[in-house]
């Protein structure tokens, strides 16, 4: 073992079984590598064998031969018996082994800490730097594939360790580009993804014309070893380009400048690819950031769907220019003319897929084990219809800042929808990234209410909260009809609009009101007409959003006009349609379509039915013990 190795097991409490204890210190291994490790594996609860060595004693490093090739004749327990090695054991290694012991893969870690995040879940952690080439080589001997949770890793040791023959997932060439951000923009450049103006800074006079090229304010950044806003700086006249140049320390440290982009959003694309170069893509999330750090991540985004798609098309495209299987981050900007601009790539499960752990059919980092381990891929849409994830950040040092964040904790186990993943970092220090809290529910507006219960804050405003059903009018004589779906809806406390729009009078309107409703989340639509009626069929022709048509009692001929040319829609355009006058009946039927799809709104609306129940049968009993005549007198009007 060379003197740079410094190696030492763990020996944190394991989930497995004391017999596959005794039989783990031959594990093997995939590509035909099996080998044998004289790492002491960790003893369970309950085993007889001895303790395992004190965290004082180093293991020895020395490799036992390995077993020969083709030798097959072991059991697969859960779904691979290949072995995964991660260089790094943060919060998102943490959640890796979470995964994989779901799935019944040994997870081995390589890092600098003790007691980092992914040491009390996986099978293994060698202490020892993930940038340390010796260390790195002797770590891959007893891996059967080797990723990342930390692109910040000795790249050029992955690489000839690639060529010795051990697989690396993503390849080091990926880590080699993502390492370097200006190299980073050099090569997604090439291959057309729309990016930010960039160039090469590495003087005063070239920064000054950078700035005179891309106005300010100018975006200044590091190559390497730039995250969570470190590594960034902001030049707001050519007066400021000295500090902020000194600030990231200096040209010598290897700087870019960026064109400033004024973006509405930013937003984030999963991608996860295959071995076979096969990809799929999670949902689109708005990032919502706190001092240059990640701090809620919505889902799905609040775009339109033609945002939604030049987003995954961006981001699949650029995925696909690199090498090598897992998943993949793409971050993006939205601006105001509705371009979508790359900001920066990781290779790895990121800040912005944690919530997919509880939203998606299949989490980010069960998707990386599948990519990297040659597995098909899981689905990645979204299995809750809306999630916020707020990470907790440090807000104060020490006793303190734990007490702010338990604080936070013990309120998220009170809120619906709510999970807990705290990371156990020893230390907290202000803005650090200590855990996350996810909020999955029936809608963006109940997972937002839920998440301004968690922070304490009343930020309830009906002016500001997005309407999840309308209810429109030819004309402002239709209100008296119309108000009682309005009295429907709130009475749900379902959010809504309600204005006047005239298939005849305002066309314009109606086909520019119908065309962004699915845009704006608009989930049904109540439309009501008189006279001819064409305002509900209109509407419907123009939107994939449900409409329900109310027909209003007309003078002529008391609404069978306009229930008649309601009903009479032409195929392919679906319109529901109730009784003349019915308005309640429309947002009782609109509750329901909501409901179809929202647990909370279901029960509220199965306990209005059976409250209608209730109340026929009180009628009924009281018509029954009063007689009717009695009854008639005290309950009926004449």
């Amino acid at each position: 073992m060379t003197g740079s190795m410094h190696a030492r097991l763990l020996a944190a409490p394991s989930h497995g079984s004391a017999s596959a204890a005794a039989s783990s210190s031959s594990l093997p291994f995939a590509a035909g590598r099996p080998c044998r490790s004289s790492w002491r594996p960790r003893h369970h609860r309950g085993h007889t064998s001895p303790p395992p060595p004190p965290l004082s004693l180093r293991a020895s490093a020395s490799m036992q031969p390995a077993a020969p090739e083709g030798h097959t004749d072991r059991t697969v327990h859960g779904v691979t018996s290949t072995v995964v090695g991660v260089l790094g054991g943060g919060q998102l290694g943490k959640m890796l082994c979470q995964a994989a012991s779901q799935m019944g893969v040994k997870m081995v870690i390589l890092d600098p800490l003790e007691n980092c995040p992914a040491s009390s879940v996986c099978h293994d952690h060698v202490i020892g730097s993930f940038n340390d080439g010796d260390t790195v080589s002797e770590f891959a001997k007893r891996c059967g594939v080797l990723t990342v949770e930390i692109e910040h890793v000795d790249a050029v040791t992955l690489e000839k360790l690639e060529k010795q023959g051990i697989d690396c997932e993503p390849k080091a060439s990926t880590i080699m580009i993502i390492q370097d951000k200006y190299r980073q923009k050099t090569h997604f450049s090439k291959f057309g993804i729309p990016l930010p103006d960039f160039v090469e800074v590495d003087t005063l006079s070239s920064i000054e014309k950078a700035g005179e090229m891309f106005g300010y304010p100018l975006m200044v950044k590091s190559k390497r070893l730039a995250y969570d806003g470190r590594g960034n700086a902001i030049a707001h006249n050519e007066k400021e380009l000295s500090s902020v140049v000194a600030s990231l320390g200096g040209f010598e440290h290897g700087l870019y400048v960026e064109r400033w982009t004024p973006f509405v959003k930013e937003l984030s694309v999963i991608v996860a690819r295959s071995r076979d170069g096969s990809t799929v893509c999670y949902p689109v999330v708005e990032t919502i950031h706190k001092d240059n750090i990640c701090h809620v991540v919505e889902a799905p985004a609040e775009v339109p769907d033609k945002i939604k798609k030049l987003a995954t098309s961006v981001a699949e495209k650029a995925i696909k220019s690199l090498e090598g299987a897992g998943v993949f981050a793409v971050e993006l900007f939205l601006t105001h003319d509705d371009q979508v601009l790359l900001n920066e790539v990781a290779p790895r499960p990121h800040n912005s897929g944690h919530h997919t752990i509880e939203s998606c059919y299949t989490s980010q980092y069960e998707q990386h084990l599948r990519a990297i381990l040659g597995l098909p891929l899981g689905h990645p849409s979204m299995k809750a219809p809306a999630a916020i994830m707020y990470n907790i950040l440090g807000e104060d040092e020490g006793k303190a800042g734990f007490t702010l964040a338990h604080q936070l904790i013990e309120r998220a186990l009170d809120i619906p929808g709510a999970s807990v993943h705290w990371y156990a970092k020893p230390e907290i220090r202000k803005q650090r990234k200590m855990g996350h809290i996810t909020i999955v529910g029936p809608s963006k507006f109940s997972v937002k209410a839920r998440l301004d219960k968690l922070l304490q804050r009343d930020a309830y405003d009906p002016k500001k909260v997005k309407p999840r059903a309308s209810i429109i009018m030819g004309s402002d004589s239709d209100l008296p009809v119309m108000k009682d779906a309005a009295v429907i809806l709130k009475k749900f406390n379902i959010p809504f609009e309600l204005t006047i729009v005239s298939a005849h009078r305002t066309p314009e309107r109606m086909y520019h009101y119908s065309l962004s409703a699915k845009e704006r989340g608009l989930e049904v639509i109540i439309a009501g007409a008189g006279g001819a009626a064409h305002l509900p069929g209109m509407v419907a022709s123009l939107t994939s959003v449900p409409v329900i048509g109310v027909p209003i009692m007309t003078s002529s001929l008391h609404g069978t006009d306009s229930l008649l040319s309601i009903v009479q829609m032409p195929k392919g355009i679906p319109v529901a349609t109730v009784a003349i006058g019915n308005a309640e009946n429309a947002g009782l039927l609109a509750v329901r379509m909501l409901a179809s799809r929202d647990a909370e709104l279901w029960d509220k609306s199965t306990e209005y039915q059976q409250d209608l129940r209730d109340m026929v049968l009180e009628k009924a009993k009281r018509l029954e013990e009063l007689g009717w005549e009695e009854y008639s007198k005290l309950y009926l009007k004449h």
